[in-house]
C-alpha cells in the first residue's frame, strides 16, 4: 500500500482512539499486535488468507484480543482485516504510535530485550534514555530471545545495542 494510504489510515485510527479517550492503550496495543503479527508466520498466513472470508478472519482477531486489549483495539485490528489492509498492519500501527508519540511531545523508543521487564526495569531504561538522548521518551518493548541478553534501544535513527548478542559477535570477529 502506498505511504500516503498508510497514513491515510494511521490519522483516521489515530482520531477514533482519541475521539474514544483511550489514544494510549491504543497505540501500545496496536504496536504490540503488529509486532505479534510480524513474529507468528501462521497468524500473518491466516490473517492474509483470501480464501479465508473476511468475517472469519475478523472473528479470530477478535477472539485473539478480546479480554487482552480495549474494545476499541480489537475493533480497529478488525476494521483494517475487514478493509483487506492485514499485510499493512505493522506499518499502520507504527504510523499511528508516532503520530501520537508527536501529538504527545515524546520520541518513540522501541526496546527489544530477550526477557519481559519488570515495571522498575523499564522505568529504569526509560529514564536512561530520555537523559542519553534529552528527548521525552515513549518506550515500547519488545521479547525478542535473539537478543539473548541486554538491551538494544532504537530512538530514531540512533541505535544502542547492549546486546549480548552483538558482544559475542564483535568477541568472534576479534578471534
Amino acid at each position: 500500500m502506498s505511504d500516503a494510504r498508510i497514513d491515510s489510515y494511521a490519522r483516521a485510527l489515530l482520531e477514533i482512539a482519541n475521539a474514544e479517550g483511550v489514544l494510549s492503550e491504543v497505540e501500545d496495543e496496536l504496536f504490540r499486535v503488529a509486532r505479534t503479527y510480524e513474529s507468528n508466520d501462521q497468524l500473518r498466513g491466516t490473517l492474509t488468507d483470501e480464501t479465508i472470508p473476511v468475517e472469519r478472519r475478523q472473528t479470530i482477531v477478535e477472539k485473539l484480543l478480546g479480554g487482552r486489549s480495549t474494545n476499541v483495539t480489537a475493533q480497529l485490528v478488525s476494521f483494517i482485516i475487514g478493509a483487506g489492509r492485514a499485510r499493512d498492519l505493522p506499518a499502520i500501527a507504527d504510523k499511528l504510535v508516532q503520530a501520537a508519540s508527536t501529538q504527545q511531545g515524546s520520541e518513540v523508543a522501541e526496546v527489544r530485550s530477550a526477557v519481559a521487564l519488570s515495571a522498575d526495569q523499564q522505568q529504569r531504561v526509560a529514564s536512561a534514555l530520555a537523559a542519553k538522548t534529552g528527548r521525552k521518551i515513549n518506550l515500547k518493548f519488545v521479547v525478542d530471545p535473539s537478543v539473548m541478553g541486554g538491551l538494544v534501544a532504537t530512538v530514531g535513527d540512533t541505535v544502542i545495542d547492549g546486546s549480548v548478542r552483538t558482544r559475542l559477535d564483535q568477541l568472534k570477529s576479534r578471534l
